[in-house]
């Protein structure tokens, strides 16, 4: 009966997922594209920015008028909707390509920055955390601890200016800016060159997801070394290095993969800020350009794109979750 009913809870469990998803960007698009419509920013007026005294009121009129911003917010974001079901995202007003190629040219660029700082952050976090918790009250713990503490609490901005000082200006060990050498366009870079420019920026954006891993995971060292198994094994002669490596590591991993899929969001934040400060072209600086010009579209388009991406981190934490915790799977089970 069990096995009979297992693919039902399976088709059950995807549907209500789905069922979340849609719901999140329904709610997102609706919250989005009100946030625009009452923007006291005139779109407009952020296009031209500094040809502003070039464009004449008829000119301003026309653009307006191309870009619907004489209908009503109702009608235009049915029209806006009703295209988003379709696939198009519309036109992006700064790049003038369609949404959907920008956030797909930029995305590709920050995937290999955000996934070398989530495995950077996931695995410093992991390990530092179970070397905290098995050196609880001692002076590693408490620099370790500390040192997570700092990290919560400094700006991301601020740890890409300090290390662009020390490493780029000071020593001139990595490059000041771009993710390629100045004149050579990014496919053409060798993956030397592209790693070398790729290493700064994620350091920085790597301190974004190191302290709450590194805390989580000396929290769940600690109590499992609590446990009654590992006193069972102490008890049996076996040392503290086998008690982390062969009963405490898998199940502080838990917390770990969790917490680590879950900070998906905060690491497209990050990125936002990191690549500002080291002027990568990703997704992060396209952001920025599209909030300072008033691209409409292309903000829309971010914002919708980011919710699928949070949501999938989110679910495919809770699958990594019930992966390592089988205690977790069984009570879902």
């Amino acid at each position: 009966m069990g096995v009979l009913n297992a693919p039902a809870r399976r088709a059950r469990g995807l549907a209500g997922r789905a069922l979340r998803l849609a719901s999140l960007v329904a709610a997102v698009a609706v919250g989005c594209f009100a946030l625009m419509a009452g923007s006291p920013v005139d779109p407009v007026e952020a296009y031209v920015g500094a040809d502003s005294a070039a464009v004449g009121p008829e000119q301003r009129a026309q653009i307006a008028e191309r870009w619907g911003l004489d209908d009503p917010p109702v009608e235009r974001f049915t029209a806006w909707a009703g295209n988003v079901l379709t696939g198009d995202l519309g036109t992006s007003q700064v790049f003038g390509q369609p949404v959907t190629t920008v956030i797909g040219e930029r995305f590709a660029a920050s995937v290999s920055l955000m996934a070398l700082a989530w495995l950077i952050s996931g695995v410093l976090g992991f390990t530092l955390g179970l070397l905290a918790g098995a050196l609880r009250g001692r002076v590693a713990d408490r620099v370790l601890t500390w040192w997570a503490y700092t990290l919560a609490s400094a700006p991301t901005f601020w740890v890409g200016l300090l290390l662009l000082y020390v490493f780029s200006v000071s020593l001139q060990w990595t490059p000041v800016c771009c993710a390629a050498p100045i004149g050579t366009l990014p496919g053409e870079a060798s993956l030397l060159d592209q790693l070398h420019h790729l290493l700064l920026p994620a350091l920085t954006l790597s301190v974004v997801g190191i302290s709450p891993v590194l805390l989580h995971t000396r929290q769940a060292t600690i109590e499992v070394l609590a446990s009654d198994h590992v006193a069972f094994a102490r008890a049996q002669g076996e040392r503290l290095p086998g008690l982390v490596l062969h009963r405490v590591a898998r199940n502080a991993a838990g917390p770990a993969l969790m917490l680590q899929f879950a900070s998906v969001g905060e690491l497209f934040g990050g990125s936002v800020l990191a690549e500002q400060v080291f002027t990568y072209p990703g997704l992060g600086e396209a952001t920025t350009t599209a909030a300072l010009r008033q691209d409409v579209p292309l903000l829309l388009g971010i914002a919708l794109f980011t919710a699928v991406l949070v949501f999938v981190g989110n679910a495919l934490g809770d699958l990594a979750h019930r992966a390592a915790a089988p205690r977790t799977r069984e009570a879902v089970a």
